[in-house]
């Protein structure tokens, strides 16, 4: 009678072991799913050319927002790489807060290199929210003259034909066009590696699967968007008591019917500060924004690393099929090491800038520090950005705090 009793007190105990469990089966196999959904369409979608636009009607032009803060080592031929583009018609918008920023210097040399692009500094910005960004370009934004508005960060390198890209990309229905972050192969040194291996794998396996499957993951560092659109919206200002005004502009272009897609060619990151420290920084400040845009991140974000899942994954078929938990987790790594390999591989669409070696470490200190950094973001949830500090409210609105 006794031995019944404590086995009805331990049932409720049991079946929560098995409820977790089989959710962590289930959500380790959906994540299997995206990883491979992730690896064939970016082999389907990336580096292809598109069909071009009916040469009936001629190309729309095309105005280009370029907000800059202080210079670095790429920061000429990053800058550079917008006035030989092969577009038709186009400006560049150059936004600098500061009238002494000696990135204006730089502009004006590029500005008498090639006098026949149409292109011009505005300076001094605009207070119209929280959003240094926003207050940086609303200026610009607000003289530009064409309908297609492409807001591009400091650090983008274009090929030639990118902008051309990104155009034909925007159909009909299309309100957005972006590129999927990626970065450059003009930087040496681990710290360009490890950026590398974080954007060609953890990053874009959910940004493919997201975009495959229809969910809002814009990003803001190379956007392409209707600006009739936009100003339906309240235009740029709308958005400036956000941080994450990439996220929250595609979502209105979303919510009004528009689709969001994502150019054939990834966005070449070339900041001239590349180091370790840094790079940390930026991902514990996106996962910030990202908790507070949407508080589940708290408890998906972590589950989605390798290390952790597997781990997970590893006790639950212990669990359930009596399998061994180490075999089964060092599979699952090693598995997991293999198809992260080949959708960097597609990403980067010929060699890589480094030898497999680099890979594995690189690969292995990102996925080690990722759950660190995440606990990081949410023990000290206030945000640096450049030299100011921002609170967040759930909602993804932000308050500046003044020292």
């Amino acid at each position: 009678m006794l031995s019944s009793l404590v086995l009805r007190l331990q049932d409720p105990m049991i079946y929560t072991l098995y409820g977790f469990a089989i959710f962590f089966l289930v959500f380790w196999c959906a994540l299997w799913i995206i990883h491979l959904l992730a690896i064939f369409y970016g082999k389907y979608r990336l580096h292809r050319k598109v069909k071009p636009l009916s040469t009936d009607e001629p190309y729309p032009g095309v105005s280009i927002l370029k907000p800059l803060m202080g210079t670095d080592a790429h920061l000429v031929s990053n800058l550079e790489t917008f006035f030989t583009m092969n577009y038709p018609m186009y400006e560049i918008l150059f936004c600098v807060e500061d009238a002494k920023d000696p990135a204006i210097e730089v502009v004006n040399a590029l500005l008498k290199k090639y006098p026949n692009v149409q292109a011009e500094v505005f300076i001094g910005g605009s207070n119209v929210g929280v959003n240094p960004k926003i207050n940086n370009m609303n200026q610009a934004y607000e003289a530009s003259s064409y309908d297609l508005i492409l807001i591009s960060d400091s650090g983008i390198r274009m090929k030639e034909d990118t902008l051309l890209d990104m155009v034909e990309h925007l159909t009909e229905k299309t309100g957005i066009v972006h590129q999927m972050p990626f970065t450059s192969d003009f930087r040496p040194g681990f710290a360009a590696t490890l950026e590398k291996i974080y954007f060609g794998t953890a990053q874009s396996r959910m940004y493919l699967g997201a975009d495959l499957l229809g969910v809002n993951c814009h990003t803001g560092m190379s956007t392409l968007m209707r600006k009739t659109v936009l100003e339906d919206q309240g235009g740029l200002k709308k958005f400036g008591c956000y941080l994450a005004e990439d996220f929250f502009i595609a979502k209105s272009f979303l919510d009004n019917g528009w689709k969001t897609a994502i150019s054939s060619q990834p966005a070449l990151q070339n900041s001239g500060i590349c180091d370790v420290n840094s790079f940390q920084a930026r991902l514990t400040r996106w996962a910030k924004l990202r908790v507070a845009m949407l508080p589940t991140v708290i408890i998906l974000e972590p589950l989605s690393e390798c290390m952790v899942i597997g781990a997970c994954a590893a006790w639950a078929a212990s669990l359930l099929f009596r399998w061994e938990p180490l075999v089964f987790y060092l599979i699952h790594i090693l598995v997991w090491f293999l198809c992260d390999w080949m959708l960097l591989s597609i990403i980067q669409n010929g060699s890589l800038p480094f030898k497999r070696f680099d890979f594995i470490i690189g690969w292995l200190f990102r996925e080690l520090s990722g759950p660190y950094l995440f606990l990081l973001a949410l023990c000290h949830p206030e945000i640096k950005w450049r030299n100011r500090v921002f609170k967040l409210t759930w909602g993804g609105m932000a308050q500046e705090v003044k020292p």
